[in-house]
């Protein structure tokens, strides 16, 4: 690639959401050193600043696949050897998950690596983007055909929601399902032929509940998932059991009012908060920083998703415009479980806060993902400025030899 060329590629660049990427997950890192301090040397029995130091090198790692995803053409993830990688890679790692994974808070979700773990539903949640932004972008011309032709993608998706439910890993599942739903009405896929595929789906699985529910029913209904719905219902009534954690949440968000306690002042990550740094770092945040680092966090997340949908609407390619739908939905709608949980405007499902929250995998995924969107954004805008110029050169060049 030559100078000029080099030039006008970083012209097209989409600063402000780099900028907004890279400030939240700073951001995030200090809040997690911040959340985790007490929690490490209290719980864990580790230094204050074990947390922190493992995020920093997830960090890093995740900022290594952002500019990598930035760099590299989008285009190249459509290619059929890819997208045959992807399609097998992601459900062969749910199934091992299943029997070599590691157990954790009665979910067999981790594969365990020396101190690494790795959670592969995540993986398969950006694996599924892209398959499906590929297969729907495929068949896109062809719509006008049979639809029998754009079936079997549903019937992938409902594969891969069903093998990360029974690990369980209801929200991550929940989340796959709404990010696939998204792209696939937005490939021009008709609702009433969806609606009517995930009704069979639903019937052939009522009629084969014999064969599942007693295998699925001890996870589905076991003590600790009904213990979070009856608490979501009525904490206060479970202050001191289930509901103690959504209280204490509520505590937090009620003692930050609008400027917060300060920086590394928040008193209900000393024990009174379950994980402070992951699922509920939302809360610390409130109470520290107040309603300004609340707006703060939501704004920069609300930045990009919008964002990634304006990239969505600008592409002409049908394949950068569902990939940048998926990357902007999943990171949406995994903000609003997760906040939700937090004011308890639903039950807790677990899921992080994208950027801000502790985790290895998350964090890479999202990083990843972002890196993506910044490249499609840079094809359209390159494309829309210089493209366009280019063929009406050589149009007046033709015209000019012509005459």
């Amino acid at each position: 690639m030559d100078r000029q060329l080099w030039k006008k590629v970083l012209k097209c660049y989409d600063y402000p959401l780099m900028a907004a990427v890279i400030m939240l997950s700073l951001f995030g890192l200090i809040m997690v050193y911040s959340a985790s301090m007490v929690t490490a040397v209290i719980r864990f029995e580790v230094p204050s600043d074990y947390f922190y130091e493992r995020q920093k090198h997830w960090l890093i790692a995740a900022l290594a696949a952002f500019a990598m995803m930035a760099i590299i053409p989008y285009k190249v993830w459509r290619k059929e050897r890819f997208v045959k990688f992807v399609f097998f890679a992601s459900p062969l790692m749910l199934i091992a998950v299943a029997f070599l994974g590691h157990t954790a808070n009665n979910a067999t979700s981790w594969f365990r690596v020396g101190a690494l773990s790795i959670q592969p539903a995540e993986l398969a949640k950006l694996g599924l983007i892209l398959y499906l932004s590929a297969a729907f972008a495929n068949k896109r011309k062809r719509l006008a055909e049979p639809v029998k032709s754009n079936l079997f993608p549903i019937y992938y998706t409902l594969f891969i929601c069903a093998l990360i439910a029974i690990q369980p890993d209801f929200g991550t599942a929940f989340i796959v399902f709404v990010i696939a739903v998204c792209i696939i009405l937005s490939s021009g896929l008709r609702l009433t032929l969806l609606f009517k595929q995930l009704l069979f789906f639903a019937l052939i699985a009522v009629m084969l509940s014999p064969l599942w529910l007693p295998f699925m029913g001890k996870k589905i209904f076991s003590r600790e998932r009904l213990s979070r719905l009856y608490s979501f219902l009525d904490p206060f009534q479970y202050a001191d059991t289930d509901g103690y954690q959504l209280v204490n949440s509520y505590l937090a968000i009620g003692i930050g009012g609008l400027k917060g306690l300060g920086l590394g002042k928040g008193i209900q990550k000393y024990g009174y908060l379950p994980e402070s740094h992951t699922d509920f770092i939302m809360a610390v945040i409130a109470e520290e920083l107040g309603l300004f680092g609340v707006m703060f966090t939501l704004g920069l997340l609300a930045f990009i998703v919008l964002r990634g949908l304006w990239i969505a609407r600008r592409s002409t390619d049908a394949f950068g415009s569902l990939l940048a739908i998926g990357i902007s939905v999943m990171i949406g709608f995994q903000t609003f479980i997760n906040v939700g949980g937090v004011v308890g405007l639903i039950p807790i499902t677990g899921v992080p806060l994208p950027l801000v929250s502790y985790g290895g995998t998350s964090l890479v995924l999202i990083m990843a993902s972002l890196g993506l969107l910044v490249n499609i954004s840079m094809f359209t805008k390159y494309e829309q400025r210089y493209k366009k110029s280019e063929k009406q050169a050589v149009n007046a060049s033709k015209k000019g030899l012509t005459f």
